[in-house]
């Protein structure tokens, strides 16, 4: 065996690589902020319905259609940039999410009636969909091995972070001027910000390596070495591959070759996304309206709103903390079917308003210690020709689901089961995704990614 073939290759100097703030942090700091971005477009999705209902004359239905076509958006976006990035990149696709994001929901805004605003709402959804898929693809390659769980988990801190400050800063608003418009302006200029923040963050090496650009990927390897201040001996690229080129015949080619990587990883990880987050989103879309519909006024719904998602940043510290000691697949088993309990027992007590802010806030910490971990496991099941579209399509098939959830649950399963057994259908399919997860996918918890 030849000598370069026993050294070390470059991904495996990047993930042994110390942990230095100033490096890998900048990035996980950058890609967050994504992510905050992300929650609050969704949870805004929850405060538009109520407002949009009384100034349009919207019934049930129609009103549905102001989180679906944003999360149906989402969905298209989340396999597409998933595919996109692994072809073009991980820093440029991660730009043009939010820059796309950024003038539709302006355009947004301005919307005559409801049809435009739902058009709009759409692009804007397609643009920032691929925000999650992209930042966890990118802040997971540049991690080191042994940090990458918990680098991973903490991500999701921005979600709460992001969908809190969406609940208070609309409460404000709505108090103050009473325009639901500009609770989607006020989104607009730190977005924008970001997109400029986010050119300074390197292209992956991991990505350039695969696409054939072996000299900016050994360039971007010793940057990080340099500027960690590790000892590196020497270290070998793989021999450069043709790139690849992007095609709606190659995003059909990677989908297919997710179910032929191992079908029933990708099983696993579907049924996974969509239960899960469905409890989630379902919750998360119709919270404002459920307790506005029980006597709540808008800005005290707003507010109890806001501290569901608040609650849930010490849930992503419990799953940072948690994560590496239990193992994924524990956690996601016990906190998956928990959260949908806890929205049964919320929905039990709607009539007793301490009660069920109690337990709105046991719901919002423990969705936020499974989805975070959720999350780490779909991005470590995947090799790296395929982690961002496996994350992504994963993804996509949750905001489809999420994004059927305002018609359905609207005006199908609210109006006809009742608030308790729609929250309990939703947490047997959990319980069902779960048991299927013990027995066909494994534990990730120190893997090395190749």
């Amino acid at each position: 065996m030849s000598t370069s073939t026993t050294l070390p290759s470059g991904a495996d100097v990047v993930q042994e690589l110390p942990w230095r703030w100033r490096v890998q942090g900048s990035i996980f700091l950058i890609g967050g902020l994504g992510f905050m971005f992300d929650a609050w477009d969704v949870t805004l999705n929850g405060y538009l319905i109520p407002l949009l209902s009384k100034e349009w004359a919207l019934d049930a239905g129609g009103a549905a259609w102001v989180g679906t076509s944003n999360l149906i958006g989402m969905a298209v976006g989340a396999f597409a940039w998933g595919s996109i990035a692994d072809v073009i990149g991980r820093k440029k696709a991660f730009t043009l999410t939010l820059l796309i994001f950024s003038i539709f929901t302006v355009l947004g805004a301005a919307s005559p009636d409801i049809v435009w605003f739902c058009a709009f709402r759409f692009i804007a959804g397609f643009g920032l969909g691929g925000c999650i898929p992209v930042d966890y693809a990118l802040v997971g390659e540049f991690t080191p091995r042994k940090h990458r769980g918990r680098v991973l988990t903490a991500m999701d801190a921005w979600w709460p972070i992001g969908a809190t400050l969406c609940g208070v800063v609309s409460a404000v608003l709505i108090a103050t001027t009473g325009n639901w418009r500009t609770l989607m302006l006020v989104m607009v200029v730190p977005a924008l910000l970001v997109v400029w923040v986010r050119l300074a963050v390197p292209e992956s090496p991991l990505y350039l390596v695969r696409a054939g650009r072996p000299a900016e990927a050994s360039a971007v390897i010793e940057s990080l070495v340099r500027r960690t201040g590790a000892t590196v001996g020497p270290w070998r690229l793989p021999e450069p591959s043709e790139a690849p080129k992007l095609s709606m015949g190659r995003i059909g080619a990677q989908l297919s070759e997710l179910w032929r990587f191992n079908w029933r990883i990708t099983a696993v990880a579907w049924s996974l996304f969509l239960t899960i987050l469905l409890v989630y989103y379902g919750a998360l879309t119709w919270m404002p309206s459920i307790l506005v519909s029980t006597g709540f006024g808008e800005t005290k719904a707003f507010m109890a709103t806001a501290g569901m998602t608040a609650v849930g940043l010490l849930g992503v510290v419990l799953a940072a903390l948690l994560v590496e000691r239990v193992g994924r697949k524990w956690i996601l088993a016990i906190t998956g079917p928990l959260s949908a309990l806890s929205l049964v027992i919320f929905a039990l007590v709607l009539d007793v308003p301490a009660a069920a802010q109690l337990w709105l806030l046991v719901f919002g910490l423990v969705i936020q210690v499974a989805i975070p971990v959720l999350y780490t496991y779909v991005s470590e099941l995947y090799p790296t020709h395929l982690r961002g579209t496996g994350f992504g399509w994963a993804s996509t098939i949750s905001r489809v689901g999420a994004g059927l959830v305002p018609l359905i649950f609207g005006s199908l399963l609210w109006p006809v089961l009742g608030l308790p057994l729609t929250f309990a259908l939703t947490g047997a399919l959990v319980l069902v995704a779960v048991v299927g997860m013990a027995i066909a996918a494994p534990e990730t918890k120190g893997t090395r990614l190749d």
